[in-house]
């Protein structure tokens, strides 16, 4: 034992341990992998391929009938506090629908060239509750009086707020504001343009629920009516929208007429009922909205500003509504000059919505976008053909009161889709960045419930007359942060791009998707640019480039 302990041989050196062999991948045990898709490859129709005319007719008809509900719930909403009876609130229906038409054409023409909807829009609705506010405290002969003056005072103050667009679109300060963005900021702003619409979702189906949760799962049941045939699949895809919207209004109206809501609340009555808007009895045959209609614009400062706002807010959602646009329209995605473009003639749709006395502005129409997604048809001419609905519709004003007597319920069902389709759209952005960055996870998440979270703040604590949260001695300044905080899309594009370009933004430029987002952003960045956005008849060989 003794000899054993003294006569042992040295230990041999320690051999450097190998390396561990690399974890096994589990994706290819878990299921396949999709590459990042620069373009929808599901859609039947893109922007420069148009379906047979008679399916044209019917999906632009579809068009109108979407961005119709809009159109309504703000001109009943805002006439008859203004002073107006049931011919005012059918007169400014018809308005609203004319500068739609006209604003839509201008911007699929000469604008970002997408298949948009320009069509009224919510943000107007703090400035005008403003105006609407002041002539409260005045005295007048009679209540139409006082809804007349406060037209014209909407009137002096889009007219001259539209030059806010029109000098940031022009210049192209908007386009070099949007050189800032990167997918993680575009994502949020996308996504709260759908999401941040959800009060007029189903809070506003639920005033009826026997007609408009009917109408939801209709629509939801489509989805699945259409595998049950390959021949059925595109009939129902593209029309069945149309078809759900008459069958629950029939069902409204025999409801209507059979007497279920003679004994109900007047609200109940107002949501469910067809007949109860009055708007066929007061509107006009034949009826061609003008230039000052309402008589010369008013022009007060203290209002200016606050519409000026409102102009803002507008051009922040119809951005995110451009980006979703294009890519359920197949198109690449809108540079920064197409942007500037698109904001400037938004100014000059704004000036034209306060020479013919429209009610609001103009702006996006977030609905008629997810329509694209639902229909999977993102045609150019669809959109283009689907003012000529708004045209007729708003001259003939007999025959649009009657579609404009669909319950409001009936349109919140449809949003509920339509927002939804949005709000993934946004979700696909987060695609072209690095998904699993904790810094981005940061960026986004913060974007994204700020962007939800601060404006319903700010708009549960307004009051029905338009005071909110913000409260000082200077009445402008209320209603320009007011307004401004009230807009999902706004906050997050402010607090999105704010954070992705100041947290470690030279270090993390390939996980923010930049070498993938940087060419979309130039005219010449992409040679597919040219194909989706340039102006037709080669008005840009004339037209000076600063203007384009």
């Amino acid at each position: 034992m003794g000899e054993t302990a003294h006569n042992h041989q040295q230990p041999p050196p320690p051999q450097a341990a190998a390396a561990p062999p690399p974890p096994p991948s589990l994706a290819l045990s878990r299921g396949p992998t999709w590459t990042p898709a620069e373009q929808l490859q599901q859609l039947h129709y893109c922007i420069h391929s148009n379906p047979s005319w008679p399916e044209t007719c019917l999906l632009a008809f579809e068009h109108y009938i979407v961005m119709l509900g809009t159109t309504v719930l703000i001109a009943r909403n805002l006439v008859p506090r203004m002073g107006g009876d049931p011919g005012d609130t059918a007169r400014v229906i018809q308005t609203l629908l004319f500068m739609s038409g006209i604003n839509t054409l201008l911007q699929t023409i000469i604008g970002t060239r997408l298949p948009t909807v320009m069509g009224p829009s919510y943000a107007f609705v703090l400035p005008v509750l403003s105006i609407m506010r002041d002539y409260n405290n005045e005295t007048f002969s009679n209540e139409h009086d006082r809804f007349v003056d406060t037209m014209r005072t909407i009137q002096g103050s889009l007219i001259v707020s539209s030059f806010a667009n029109i000098i940031l679109g022009f210049s192209k300060a908007w386009g070099n504001l949007t050189r800032f963005f990167s997918p993680i900021t575009v994502a949020p702003v996308v996504c709260v343009v759908g999401l941040g619409l959800f009060m007029r979702g189903f809070p506003l189906l639920a005033n009826c629920v026997e007609i408009g949760l009917p109408m939801l799962i209709l629509l939801i049941i489509c989805q699945y009516l259409k595998y049950l045939h390959p021949r059925a699949n595109p009939a129902i895809e593209r029309f069945g929208l149309l078809v759900c919207v008459g069958i629950i209004w029939a069902f409204a109206a025999i409801l209507t007429v059979s007497g279920a809501y003679n004994n109900v609340g007047q609200q109940t009555k107002q949501s469910c009922r067809t007949d109860r808007s009055y708007l066929m009895s007061s509107a006009s045959w034949v009826k061609v909205p003008y230039p000052f209609q309402w008589g010369a614009p008013i022009f007060r400062a203290s209002h200016v500003f606050g519409m000026i706002g409102a102009a803002l807010v507008s051009s922040a959602e119809s951005t995110g509504t451009f980006f979703a646009a294009a890519r359920l329209a197949g198109a690449t995605h809108p540079p920064a000059h197409v942007l500037s473009r698109s904001i400037g003639l938004q100014g000059v749709s704004l000036l034209l919505d306060g020479i013919f006395g429209a009610a609001v502005g103009t702006t996006a129409s977030v609905e008629n976008v997810g329509l694209l997604g639902l229909t999977h048809v993102g045609s150019r001419r669809v959109v283009q053909i689907s003012t000529a609905f708004m045209f007729f519709f708003s001259i003939f004003g007999k025959f649009g009161a009657l579609f404009a007597s669909i319950p409001l319920p009936i349109f919140a069902a449809i949003y509920c889709v339509l927002f939804g389709i949005v709000a993934a759209i946004g979700i696909s952005f987060i695609q072209f960045s690095n998904n699993n960055s904790m810094r981005n996870h940061y960026v986004l998440g913060l974007a994204l419930f700020l962007g939800i979270s601060i404006p319903q703040y700010f708009v549960s604590n307004t009051t029905g007359d338009g005071h909110g949260p913000v409260r000082t001695n200077g009445g402008w300044f209320n209603d320009i942060l007011n307004t401004l905080f009230s807009s999902p899309p706004t906050v997050a594009m402010i607090v999105g791009t704010l954070l992705d370009s100041t947290l470690e933004a030279r270090q993390t430029i390939n996980d923010r998707g930049i070498p993938w987002w940087k060419p979309f952003q130039s005219r010449k960045g992409d040679v597919r640019t040219d194909e989706f956005y340039s102006l037709p008849l080669r008005i840009n060989e004339w037209m000076p480039t600063r203007f384009l």
